[in-house]
């Protein structure tokens, strides 16, 4: 008799396990299929906006530029410190929205460096993005001790970047570059994981559909971070 409940224990386990996997699959490739449609529209929104004098003068001839420029900062905090509160359905939106003003932002890429060389970097980019994703997603080892030195690596690279604004230093723009490889790549990683085990089984669908928003935005940002500084590396300017 304890022998058969046991078997009955075991099996119920394996199913319940089966049943996890299969939901946190679904839910990591809604995550992905959120950050790939945004970054998608991001690009076509930057060509757009590139190829079409009118708007590039009107965004980056005018002082709107700053407005351009920051507003996807403002809708990353937004979404953080509002999702909880929007229905699922004004999340996408705000989503949305803040892909459009990235392109937008990004925009004058086009006129700094050749479309050849956007295009090697974005591959580049993609490649050593899901290397490392994959791994955050598949490791045992546990990545949580990470994230305050990534973190802090952040916190300096912002740091050096404003005073570069004003020194204007190549060297030091090298260093930030080569340094922030690292850290969005590390970040790849940390974000994945964390993400993954965000998951829980019982979560409503909202709530789901909130996280997998939040998640894709995390990971969209590692994404187009690491493109911006492998691109200030290896891209070849007009």
């Amino acid at each position: 008799m304890a022998f058969g409940s046991d078997r009955q224990t075991s099996f119920a386990r394996a199913t319940d396990s089966a049943v996890m996997d299969e939901g946190l699959r679904i839910y990591m490739l809604r995550v992905y299929n959120y950050m790939a449609s945004a970054l998608a529209l991001t690009g076509v929104v930057a060509y757009i906006v590139a190829n079409t004098p009118f708007l590039m003068n009107a965004i980056f001839g005018t002082p709107l530029m700053w407005v351009v420029m920051l507003a996807p900062l403002g809708m990353v905090f937004y979404l953080s410190a509002r999702i909880h509160k929007m229905s699922i359905g004004g999340a996408q939106t705000a989503f949305w929205v803040f892909a459009t003003l990235m392109g937008m932002s990004l925009a004058s890429i086009f006129l700094i460096y050749t479309g050849t060389s956007i295009a090697r970097v974005f591959f580049i980019t993609a490649g050593l993005f899901g290397t490392m994703s994959l791994y955050g997603y598949t490791t045992k080892r546990d990545l949580t001790g990470m994230g305050s030195f990534l973190f802090m690596g952040l916190i300096g690279i912002i740091l050096a970047s404003v005073v570069n604004m004003f020194m204007n230093s190549t060297a030091l723009e090298f260093a930030i570059s080569v340094i922030g490889v690292l850290v969005f790549v590390g970040l790849t990683a940390y974000d994945t994981q964390k993400i993954k085990n965000s998951y829980v089984e019982a979560d409503s669908i909202d709530t789901a559909g909130k996280k997998a928003i939040m998640g894709a935005l995390r990971l969209y940002l590692d994404f187009i971070n690491l493109f911006l500084m492998l691109l200030r590396l290896f891209g070849n300017r007009n």
